[in-house]
């Protein structure tokens, strides 16, 4: 009995932190079912709060991750390499897994809605056409900021792991964190549960389109419930075999049939498209993005849309990314190993944004032909689940269109759940690199739960859907992750400039 009892503490004492995460949010669903109602209503109150009294604040601090990884990028501390070993990845897998992990199912989402929706309300008075207005704020929303929160976690991780041989967890990252008491284990804690609540609203927002693709294949009424919660099933199941494989046989390959498969679609729909209109509207957008990019980020005079766009849009969009940084930029330097800091920093800032903007201006110059040639516009590309069926009806092959959407979009689900599986293990398993299969297993089940929990939470009122309830409680949920954003960038910096001075110091 004193053996069992003595083999019971140390587990619990092996794996402390990852049963407080798992029990907080086993508990939190438990919660979400019994009190659906109450909690809605509190995330609700809470998220006003934070847009408030921290709107701003999102904003500069995702222009000075921005500005903080060129720095690093051009500077002597980007020549530093990532572990002495050659790149473990070829550049396109590494491409391909970067974008796989970090965009996923969102490109396809927001693809028509969000460009036609920039089109019809143009957020700025710029002088420019309002088809140039809409690509520029949508390459905004989905260019260098998203990355640029992604990349400061990246570069922490990498540069803690291959530079100065620590574990993978963020909470061990900076010798700073290492000398406050309960500190790491605080900071790992938060990590979990924030990675948890951003991937749970890309499994809710996902598979909710998903299902919306296949109401409109089977002509049958959007808002299955029941199928949706099925498809979050599926997801998981298909996610936790892709992690239980490791990265090479399940992340890597799925990555690459991903990127395949949306090129494969981009081309067609540009060969549908008005050539010389796409190329021109790509142009033309991306040199204002470049030109307003300083004003646009902090909504300085004219380039100010409003507190109301801002904070259905703007804040929206950064709480995801935010929430989505710590396991986003955990597998970005797991991938990254051999690498120069100046290579995995230019490379994702550049190319995944590259690369969203021109398949926002290959689908959304499409749209706005579209609807100049119908006369008018009906809302056919307002539903954020339902718009890109709708617009692939518009061309050639829609059956094999629509139904190769759904499978991109599972696709794309299942790698982004299958990595933030394995990095979830990875800090259960104390930052081990190839962490024990029980912990995938483990977190696939908390994941799946949660899950199904926010899509019960979704729906339970007529006027409210996934992407408002996950709208209110990621705003919520990334704002100490903000805060901790910013100590990092300042530590980190402190870190590199202490050893290059240590470094330059040895030499003499």
């Amino acid at each position: 009995m004193n053996k069992t009892l003595k083999n019971l503490y140390g587990f619990i004492l092996r794996n402390f932190i990852f049963l407080i995460a798992a029990a907080v949010l086993v508990i939190f669903s438990l919660f979400i079912f019994i009190a659906t109602d109450f909690f809605y209503e509190l995330i609700d109150n809470g998220s006003i709060w934070v847009r408030e009294f921290f709107g701003g604040f999102y904003l500069w601090l995702g222009f000075s991750c921005v500005l903080f990884l060129l720095f690093i990028a051009f500077s002597r501390f980007g020549r530093i390499r990532l572990g002495n070993s050659p790149p473990q990845f070829n550049r396109l897998s590494w491409i391909a897994m970067l974008y796989s992990a970090g965009m996923g199912a969102g490109i396809l989402l927001r693809a028509v809605q969000e460009p036609v929706f920039m089109f019809i309300n143009p957020p700025l008075e710029t002088g420019n056409p309002p088809e140039i207005i809409a690509l520029e704020y949508t390459f905004y929303h989905w260019g260098f900021t998203a990355w640029g929160f992604y990349g400061i976690f990246a570069l922490l991780i990498a540069y803690s792991l291959f530079v100065k041989k620590n574990t993978i967890t963020l909470g061990t990252s900076l010798p700073q964190f290492r000398k406050i008491k309960f500190l790491p284990q605080a900071i790992n804690l938060l990590t979990i549960l924030t990675t948890v609540f951003g991937l749970v609203a890309a499994i809710g927002l996902g598979t909710t389109q998903i299902e919306g693709g296949i109401s409109h294949l089977t002509s049958t009424h959007p808002g299955n419930t029941e199928l949706t919660l099925f498809l979050v099933l599926l997801i998981c199941l298909l996610a936790f075999l892709s992690a239980w494989a490791g990265v090479e046989k399940g992340i890597k390959k799925i990555s690459d049939w991903n990127i395949m498969v949306t090129i494969i679609i981009l081309m067609f729909v540009f060969t549908q498209a008005d050539i010389s209109a796409v190329f021109k509207e790509f142009l033309q957008s991306l040199f204002y993005y470049l030109r307003d990019f300083i004003p646009m980020s902090l909504a300085l005079g004219n380039y100010d849309p409003g507190k109301i766009f801002l904070t259905d849009w703007t804040y929206y969009y950064w709480a995801f990314w935010l929430a989505w940084a710590p396991f986003t930029g955990i597998f970005i330097a797991r991938i990254s190993r051999g690498r120069t800091i100046r290579e995995m920093v230019l490379g994702l800032l550049l190319i995944p944004s590259l690369g969203s903007f021109f398949w926002f201006s290959v689908f959304g110059s499409t749209s706005f032909d579209l609807i100049d040639q119908w006369g008018s516009y009906h809302g056919e590309f307002d539903n954020v689940f339902t718009s890109i069926f709708m617009f692939f009806e518009t061309l050639p092959f829609s059956g094999a269109s629509n139904f190769i959407i759904v499978l991109l979009l599972i696709g794309f689900l299942v790698t982004s759940v299958d990595s933030a599986i394995y990095v979830l293990s990875m800090f259960s398993d104390k930052g081990r690199g190839n962490p024990q299969k029980k912990f995938r297993l483990v977190w696939a089940l908390v994941i799946l739960i949660f899950s199904e929990a926010i899509i019960v939470l979704g729906n339970i009122k007529p006027e409210s859907d996934v992407l408002t309830a996950m709208q209110k409680l990621l705003i919520i949920s990334s704002l100490p992750f903000a805060f901790l954003t910013a100590v990092m960038m300042l530590l980190l910096l402190r870190d590199l400039i202490k050893t290059q001075k240590q470094a330059a110091g040895k030499q003499f």
